[in-house]
């Protein structure tokens, strides 16, 4: 397939679908539903919903276009062992990383609240990467992953824009990765803390990376 250019900010944006990747950042029950990590920690999560169609749509996109779909997944060990103090201690202290939630230990690899929302399961061929960090470079093997494939070029989505969507493509541009946001589906329980992100991302001539709507694929 030919390469695409799609209308982005700060300007055009153009890519090789076949050395691209798509990285959907830790779309967990977690941090979206009611009951999960992030509605005990008094956020509103009704924020982030309508990001989940506007993700699955960007998926579809990319599986449509032979763009590799991957998804991460922030979780730690059952024992903690991954899990320095200082993230463990942030929170509120009835209710930290690996304590029992709603739905079973927050932000434990395997259990219900750490795995992806229903409408955005993994199929085969996608690749999940488990990261213990915000970053998804970090303590991960997703940047062998992207080299063995020979990808080039990234597309993101997932939550929250400002933390681990932002911490990612900042890692992505250091190792020289071109990055592209996709605006609808990505979301903060902080409204201003998104806009401020894609400010960010795209300020002088694209410090970081490009943002584009759903509505320049399609």
């Amino acid at each position: 397939m030919s390469s695409i250019t799609v209308a982005a900010q700060p300007g055009p944006f153009s890519f090789d679908p076949a050395h691209t990747a798509l990285v959907m950042i830790d779309m967990q029950r977690d941090f979206i539903e009611p009951g999960g990590f992030g509605a005990t920690l008094g956020n509103d999560v009704s924020l982030l919903k309508p990001v989940v169609p506007a993700a699955a749509e960007l998926i579809a996109w990319c599986r449509e276009h032979g763009v590799l779909v991957i998804h991460t997944q922030e979780c730690h060990q059952p024992d903690l062992s991954d899990c320095p103090p200082a993230k463990r201690l942030r929170g509120k202290p009835s209710l930290r990383i690996g304590d029992p939630g709603p739905m079973g230990r927050i932000l434990i690899l395997g259990e219900p609240g750490a795995g992806f929302v229903p409408e955005l399961l993994p199929q085969e061929g996608d690749l999940v990467i488990a990261k213990p960090g915000k970053g998804a470079f970090y303590g991960t093997d997703l940047g062998e992953e992207l080299t063995r494939r020979g990808i080039t070029h990234l597309i993101f989505g997932g939550v929250t824009t400002e933390v681990c969507v932002q911490t990612t493509m900042r890692e992505a541009n250091d190792r020289g990765y071109e990055c592209l946001l996709i605006e609808e589906a990505t979301g903060s329980y902080f409204p201003e803390f998104k806009q401020a992100a894609l400010d960010m991302i795209r300020a002088q001539g694209g410090i970081v990376g490009w943002t584009a709507t759903l509505g320049a694929l399609r």
